[in-house]
């Protein structure tokens, strides 16, 4: 294994590691120590990665907006209908192991709030990502309008950010209440969006 390989590996490992963690506890929330002891990560080794832990977060930011867009790309590129492809990334929010569904595992529901006060850097970095979705969802909109399973009226980015700001919201209370509630709320709404989209 080349060297290079091998620092890709553990620059991986610590994403990994930091990912759940800061999913339990927060950016805030997680110590470097901790980090370092749950990674088996040297600090030296650490600051060869990351010159900082917001050096680290920022990293960790761009490697999830990374893997979301490649799954959105696996709901998204495909023959089904621009309908059926927005219910199917919907429908994924439902999904999971937990009583909250994808939200127990999205870094902007848990980071959203805590980052924009705390790291500039992190802040745009997550703006940018989410910005990047909410106009693929627009795309898919005008797709759907194009292949007639959408109605063609209203701004489609105008829906999107609409759609988007729905189940976050919904994904925040869902993980409040630890009930699915609120986001099958959000699905029957998004149902009479797409109506009028």
């Amino acid at each position: 294994m080349s060297a290079r390989k091998k620092s890709e590996i553990t620059r991986e490992h610590i994403l990994a590691v930091g990912r759940e963690l800061v999913l339990r506890q927060g950016f805030g929330g997680m110590g470097l120590k901790e980090l370092l002891d749950a990674s088996g990560v040297p600090k030296g080794s650490f600051y060869y990665y990351f010159a900082s832990k917001e050096a680290f977060g920022c990293a960790l930011l761009e490697d999830y907006c990374a893997a979301y867009g490649a799954k959105l790309a696996g709901l998204f590129d495909t023959d089904a209908s621009g309908r059926q492809r927005l219910m199917a990334y919907w429908n994924v929010w439902l999904d999971g192991d937990t009583a909250c569904g994808m939200a127990d595992r999205c870094l902007v529901v848990k980071l959203g709030a805590e980052i924009s006060d705390l790291s500039e850097d992190m802040r745009r970095i997550l703006d940018t990502g989410v910005e990047r979705l909410v106009r693929r969802i627009a795309a898919v909109i005008v797709e759907g309008r194009d292949d007639g399973s959408l109605p063609g009226s209203g701004d489609p980015m105008a829906t999107a950010r609409t759609m988007y700001a729905l189940w976050l919201g919904a994904a925040i209370l869902a993980k409040l209440s630890k009930d699915q509630g609120p986001l099958r709320e959000a699905l029957a709404t998004t149902e009479t969006l797409l109506a009028a989209a």
